[in-house]
């Protein structure tokens, strides 16, 4: 990989340096950055922190739901209630709290599981998983598939419409960086697996341009015996990943990718240190992501650039407007008040924009865009 040298265009008093060593004291850096954080960009230096705004009116603003007030204990994936979705991914949330007595089949596109809480067994056309708290699960599309919970589980599940989820190039720090391929976990045909291939009669619900089909069987039809070749069904758990980091610089949100699709990226935020240089910025960047909607979902620990924002919430910020921490956390990066960061979160970047759907305006959050509001 090779790019030409470059002398980016200076005006007025300036930070040579992006995100650190600020030209004033209570200077309010804004990044306003093309095609996610890997295009080009311009870094405004304010007086005033750029989302100091009085109110809003229209749609276009700042939204947070609360999805752990949702009615979301259905008896198919299929029908959990879909929380934002566009023509490229669906963004659903349910909670699964009773074996599946059917198997499911996405022929629409892959499915993302990410299991917000509690565990399970999972039995699909290649084998057998044990699941807990904080795994992802790529299901490729088209896959059978069922849940055997061991305790209530509450899934966020990302469909790729008409795609697939691929892993990011991680170019300059190598394919082992942020977690080594050979980390992922494949199903096993084992005992369980074997166990659960009965003769009594199955139903398969398929999923194709969101409509349901049923196609019933008098046995199970994960009667695989073996299997081989380089697709498959793969987990990974929050905690194995290794984030990047830099002591003297705050890396933007794309360095956290974890999967992607062809329009849009799933990022995981981990735990790590925060930066220690006297000089670098210790809190995201306000900035406007001028061609990606940012969905961000909250599953645990402190989420130190947002406030009154507890585990199950969604925050959703379409492009179009300067977004950033609210005043308290920056207040604290100014202080560096924490050494560490202790949140775990999943983002979701999409290049098309993102409508609302119905069940999430009953659990939104009307005060969050005022709640950059500097409390006097």
């Amino acid at each position: 990989m090779r790019k030409w040298i470059s002398f980016p265009h200076k005006e007025g008093k300036v930070s040579r340096q992006a995100h650190a060593d600020f030209p004033e004291e209570g200077i309010y850096e804004r990044e306003a950055g093309r095609s996610g954080f890997f295009g080009p960009a311009a870094h405004f230096h304010h007086q005033r922190p750029p989302t100091s705004w009085d109110s809003w009116e229209g749609p276009l603003r700042p939204r947070a739901f609360n999805l752990n007030d949702l009615e979301t204990n259905v008896h198919s994936p299929f029908a959990s209630p879909i929380v934002l979705h566009n023509a490229s991914c669906k963004f659903r949330f349910w909670r699964c709290e009773r074996n599946m007595d059917f198997l499911v089949r996405n022929a629409d596109g892959d499915d993302l599981l990410f299991i917000h809480s509690g565990a399970g067994e999972l039995f699909c056309d290649y084998g057998h998983l044990t699941l807990r708290d904080g795994d992802y699960v790529v299901i490729p599309r088209s896959t059978m598939w069922r849940l055997e919970p061991t305790e209530p589980m509450s899934i966020l599940i990302i469909e790729a419409t008409n795609d697939s989820y691929q892993l990011p190039e991680k170019g300059l720090v190598g394919p082992h960086a942020i977690f080594d391929p050979a980390m992922l976990d494949i199903p096993q045909i084992d005992d369980a697996f074997k166990a659960q291939q009965t003769d009594s009669k199955w139903t398969v619900e398929i999923k194709r341009r969101d409509e349901i089909s049923k196609v019933h069987f008098s046995y199970s039809p994960l009667d695989a015996i073996g299997w081989h070749g380089d697709l498959s069904v793969v987990r990974i758990n929050w905690r194995d990943i290794r984030p990047l980091m830099s002591h003297r610089y705050h890396l933007p949100p794309s360095a956290h990718t974890t999967f992607v699709a062809s329009r849009f990226v799933v990022c995981t935020f981990v735990p790590r240190p925060i930066e220690s240089d006297p000089g670098a910025l210790k809190v995201p960047f306000y900035h406007n992501n001028d061609d990606f909607d940012e969905v961000i979902f909250y599953h645990a620990g402190n989420f130190f650039s947002r406030d009154n924002i507890d585990a199950g919430m969604v925050t959703f910020h379409p492009c179009g407007f300067t977004h950033g921490p609210h005043p308290k956390a920056f207040a604290a990066g100014q202080e560096y008040a924490k050494k560490e960061t202790d949140e775990v979160a999943v983002m979701l970047d999409t290049r098309d924009p993102l409508e609302i759907g119905a069940p999430a305006y009953t659990v939104e959050d009307d005060a969050y865009s005022e709640s950059w509001k500097v409390k006097k």
